[in-house]
């Protein structure tokens, strides 16, 4: 039997999902900038 009811998620869920894609976009342009202008994946070790 299947459940053809729809699943209902809730808003705060949806916000927070969003907002940590966001973050990540961030974080990876942070990170080729980091690259580009230093040379090194992570600046400060060798």
């Amino acid at each position: 039997m299947k459940n053809n009811e729809s699943k209902i998620v809730e808003k705060e869920k949806i916000i927070a999902e969003k907002l940590n894609g966001r973050f990540a976009m961030v974080g990876f342009i942070a990170l080729i900038g980091a690259y580009l202008t230093t040379g090194q994946i992570i600046p400060g070790f060798i």
